[in-house]
């Protein structure tokens, strides 16, 4: 069996495609799809199954997945060990960040990582549900809260403070309001309550148990957007929110907290390139830590 191959394996993998990951390797598309084939004929089984929309991995392709990971990892630490030290970093790291975090903080922050890595390829996926790490959907994921079960490696990053807020336009049209109950007054911005996929993330009876939102948004960016824009008072985040002078805390004494939680599938723990991207967004949030403490209790 050669390495090469079961990197071109690792590479279809995690790019779901032959062509993507040609492209990635610098690979014409025949050339890769030969080396899969040789690969596959080595270990007398199919790694992938073929469909329209890309390659996913079947079965054996998911038990052969593991040991390659484990192969990779064993060649960057003997090159880190036995040769120059000076590794170069390379491949495809996946994030899946909740919308907020993602667009609002992570953005701004990774393209640096980037110009570091030059061979390194960052994808930041900003959704309202975490990808999962168990069908290699991500390599890295940001939930809200820890997780509950499943092989991965967790750290809590950060806590981070919800609160309502209204725009300046608004408040001087129709006032703010002076107890929770006083909502019912208002127009009200929230998100798609049958949308929400975790727990921690259903918070608005938190606020006021007769939240009724006339506007819903399945976006935490949309709901922003829609408050600064005047719709009505909405539940945002205290770090989005804070540099923005068109918005107004509205009854603080409401606010709630929430954490942020980095997670790998334990089968990443060698993987370098996943360890050195998340041990960047531990530094980068301990470094901003203070702006996830706007408006906290």
């Amino acid at each position: 069996m050669n390495w090469d191959d079961t990197r071109i394996f690792l590479a279809i993998a995690r790019n779901g495609q032959i062509l993507a990951a040609a492209n990635r390797l610098g690979l014409n598309h025949a050339t890769v799809a030969r080396r899969l084939n040789n690969l596959e004929d080595a270990l007398g089984v199919k790694l992938f199954k073929r469909l329209p929309s890309g390659s996913n991995l079947s079965e054996a392709g998911e038990r052969f997945f593991e040991y390659a990971e484990r192969i990779e990892a064993e060649m960057e630490q003997a090159q880190s060990h036995i040769g120059s030290g000076n590794l170069t970093l390379e491949g495809t790291v996946r994030i899946s960040a909740p919308d907020g975090f993602a667009v609002a903080f992570l953005a701004k922050h990774l393209g640096f990582l980037s110009q570091q890595h030059e061979q390194l390829n960052v994808q930041l996926v900003p959704m309202h549900r975490s990808l999962s790490l168990s069908k290699r959907e991500a390599d890295i994921a940001i939930t809200v809260g820890a997780p509950e079960q499943g092989r991965v490696v967790a750290r809590r990053l950060v806590d981070y403070h919800l609160g309502l807020f209204a725009s300046t336009h608004y408040l001087d049209r129709y006032g703010p309001p002076l107890t929770a109950q006083s909502l019912a007054n208002h127009q009200l911005v929230g998100y798609v309550e049958d949308l929400v996929v975790s727990p921690a993330l259903d918070y608005a009876q938190e606020f006021w148990r007769g939240w009724r939102a006339s506007f819903e948004c399945a976006s935490a960016m949309a709901q922003y957007e829609a408050v600064r824009a005047g719709a009505g008072i909405g539940i945002l985040h205290g770090f989005i929110a804070a540099d923005d002078r068109n918005l107004t805390p509205v009854l603080p004494e409401l606010g709630i907290n929430r954490s942020y939680h980095l997670v790998y599938h334990e089968s990443s723990r060698e993987q370098r390139r996943v360890r050195v991207v998340a041990d960047y967004i531990i530094e980068l949030v301990d470094t901003h830590r203070d702006l996830f403490r706007q408006y906290e209790r």
